[in-house]
């Protein structure tokens, strides 16, 4: 069978939408009618006319697709696809430590589960994280969840206190500094961009730091520049795509794996066989409680407002 061919014939007859993060196998990025970053696809995902969404990412990111169009079918590859940051954050705990500081305005990072957005004020991208905390009042205090290195660099860039949640994302905590240092000597003129979810140590060396989107567009901006890209490697394949003539290095994990990069390994977990079945039998269907729904898309809402 050709799987290429079957599922653009399935998305036409059921009216179905691709949606794919930049960290998707090559091929799933291939076939997808959008790729982008957690902000872009969520603005696909309520903007979208399609009767069934197909999201190829992780848990959060179709759960957030379903707050926007609870009417919609909402389907993931493989349900099992779920993110180590979301799961740093357990909802029982999280409401424990808003309730002990009722005066702050608590303001979640997308990636998170629908019941950690529920708890919040106001939701944000790496995109938009900066924008949206400086939309606060400097004497209102700020919850900040659930990545601790993100809300360190919003502190250093925003001047602005707020109170983190111990979380992070495993995927980038596994940059080796030691191993950058190395490749960077060996690679003098390659300059380093980096995600905001990664560690301090590692945004100190960076020349940009950015979110999966701004990294390829400043790529884009900078295409004479050589660079090595410190964020989860499956973005490699759309800079490759869109600027084949830039030279890019991965950065390098702790761990030693194929690829010598940081790979989130939920991500890799849909295939194209699976996005073929999930559309084929429209299952597995994400569902979000209908009370989850209602105050979880408020403050999705106010952050999709902000970033217009």
């Amino acid at each position: 069978m050709d799987l290429v061919k079957e599922i653009n014939r399935l998305k036409k007859e059921k009216n179905a939408v691709i949606l794919a993060h930049y960290y998707q196998v090559p091929e799933i990025q291939d076939i997808a009618d959008y790729v982008g970053d957690s902000l872009g696809l969520s603005q696909k995902a309520a903007e979208t006319d399609a009767d069934i969404i197909v999201f190829a990412g992780v848990h959060f990111m179709a759960e957030t697709a379903k707050i926007l169009s609870p009417d919609k079918i909402v389907v993931l590859p493989d349900l099992n696809a779920g993110c180590s940051l979301a799961d740093s954050c357990p909802p029982e705990a999280f409401e424990k430590f808003t309730k002990a500081h009722p005066d702050h305005v608590v303001i979640t990072y997308v990636n998170c589960s629908a019941e950690i957005k529920a708890l919040s004020d106001i939701v944000c991208t790496s995109s938009n994280a900066l924008k949206i905390v400086n939309s606060i009042p400097k004497d209102t205090p700020i919850i900040f969840a659930p990545d601790k290195n993100l809300g360190a660099y919003i502190i250093k860039e925003t001047g602005r206190d707020m109170l983190l949640w111990d979380g992070s994302c495993v995927v980038h905590e596994a940059f080796s500094m030691d191993k950058l240092i190395a490749l960077h000597k060996k690679y003098p003129d390659y300059k380093i961009i980096a995600h905001p979810e990664s560690e301090e140590h590692i945004l100190n060396t960076a020349t940009y730091i950015g979110s999966t989107a701004g990294m390829i567009n400043y790529v884009k901006q900078h295409q004479d520049h050589k660079f090595i890209v410190a964020t989860e490697a499956g973005i490699l394949h759309k800079m490759k795509e869109e600027m084949p003539n830039t030279e890019l290095i991965p950065a390098p994990a702790k761990e030693d794996n194929t690829c010598a990069c940081s790979e989130c390994h939920f991500m890799k977990m849909n295939t194209l066989q699976k996005l073929h079945d999930c559309l084929l039998n429209e299952s597995p269907q994400i569902e979000v409680d209908k009370a989850i729904i209602d105050r979880a898309l408020l403050p999705i809402e106010r952050m999709l407002e902000l970033s217009k």
